[in-house]
């Protein structure tokens, strides 16, 4: 069963996104099978790999609809590396989660059939503590808090592109291998 990684802070702006969508595309480059969940109704995590944000269906749709989890799963330009896109209807579900019992383990029962599929699952979580990110937090088996972003977090998002494949030799790409490095060898 694959470890499943939710990067959360509360604050916005200190590179969760970034941090998400570099460290889960070094996994991957890595050859490691990984799926990168976008929990965040901004859909920067979607858009930073180049996925359109009104692709259907959506990490909502499995969280509150009928909809299988791994029906969601989009391959990206990056091999071995799934996504989940989140879509701008991700934001009802901060109203819609609690009205369900035991809405905080939504996110861990949909993902349960299809973990075993990945040797890492990341989840970008919303800056708030709210629904979306309990639920991430609850899912996951490890937490990354990113807590400052560098000038080279803004760049490589705005091209669709992992830093890694966007400019693969700048001081932002080594230390997002050197995470992937440390993810990987604490399993």
């Amino acid at each position: 069963m694959g470890t499943v990684y939710a990067i959360a802070n509360q604050k916005g702006g200190v590179g969760k996104t970034t941090t998400a969508v570099n460290l889960a595309a070094c996994i991957a480059e890595a050859e490691y099978e990984s799926l990168l969940i976008d929990m965040d109704p901004q859909c920067n995590a979607t858009l930073g790999l180049g996925i359109d944000k009104h692709t259907t269906p959506t990490v909502y749709d499995a969280l509150l609809g009928d909809t299988p989890l791994a029906d969601a799963i989009v391959t990206t330009s990056i091999p071995h590396l799934g996504l989940i896109p989140a879509g701008p209807d991700l934001a009802g579900a901060t109203v819609e989660l609690p009205r369900m019992p035991g809405s905080e383990n939504r996110l861990r029962e949909v993902l349960a059939p299809i973990r075993e599929r990945y040797a890492f699952v990341l989840l970008d979580c919303p800056p708030s503590l709210g629904p979306l990110t309990v639920n991430a937090l609850v899912a996951a088996d490890r937490v990354i808090v990113p807590v400052q972003a560098e000038y080279f977090a803004r760049e490589a998002p705005s091209f669709g592109k992992p830093v890694i494949h966007y400019d693969p030799h700048c001081a932002g790409a080594d230390a997002y291998f050197e995470l992937a490095k440390e993810v990987a060898a604490r399993g």
